[in-house]
């Protein structure tokens, strides 16, 4: 068993409640705030089932949505994605497990020299300065940058360990491997056959930079 912080209890219409055979755990993260109540109030009060099990905070709590043996779309899949890989859409949600750390993701350092969360301006990607800056900082690398982007809202150490923890507990009880291989960090066939193992959300989109790879999340998906 896995420790749960809080239990959101998701209605039914909030998801499938449909028991699927799961071979694909996805890492996402939810380009948000300190607080995880804001991103599920955000999917209560929308007619989509869009969703994901789990939310894991920046303290490392472990919010669960609905059971992981159920599932809710968190993929975001067109066609077009398949079409670039020759492969024929397919609906993967059904077999997979989502998972999100709460984290601004992609950052943008204004002239303050301040680092704010991302926002689109007049077609435009600019820092959004409604939000505070954050701090909390990871440089992808001084040279070179992930899917258009530099800095990043670092996943905290206690984040890290619980995801551990939790992909451990998933993949025994859903039989599923790890498989890494770096392609994760892009777009990949591999993620989106339905092969088996633990994916990011950019493995199956080349417009989503979720989730980084920050060296230490880097390191614990090789661990597995």
């Amino acid at each position: 068993m896995i420790e749960i912080y809080k239990d959101w209890n998701f209605p039914d219409t909030q998801y499938v409640r449909q028991k699927t055979e799961k071979k694909q755990i996805v890492l996402h993260h939810t380009v948000s705030g300190d607080k995880v109540d804001g991103d599920t109030s955000w999917w209560l009060h929308t007619p989509e089932r869009v969703a994901t099990s789990y939310i894991i905070s920046r303290e490392g709590h472990l919010h669960k949505c609905f059971d992981d043996e159920y599932w809710a779309y968190h993929l975001g899949l067109s066609a077009e994605h398949f079409n670039r890989f020759g492969i024929s859409y397919h609906r993967l949600d059904p077999s997979s497990i989502g998972i999100e750390l709460d984290s601004w993701g992609a950052l943008l350092q204004h002239t303050d020299g301040l680092f704010y969360p991302v926002t689109r301006q007049n077609g435009k990607i600019v820092p959004n300065l409604k939000c505070k800056p954050v701090k909390n900082i990871y440089e992808y690398c001084s040279n070179q940058k992930y899917r258009g982007f530099q800095y990043f809202d670092r996943y905290t150490t206690a984040q890290l360990d619980t995801l551990k923890r939790l992909l451990h507990f998933l993949m025994e009880k859903h039989r599923i491997a790890a498989n890494y291989k770096s392609d994760i960090w892009n777009a990949t066939p591999r993620a989106l056959m339905g092969w088996e193992g633990i994916f990011a959300h950019a493995s199956y989109r080349q417009d989503k930079s979720d989730v980084h790879p920050q060296v230490e999340l880097v390191n614990l998906l090789k661990s597995l």
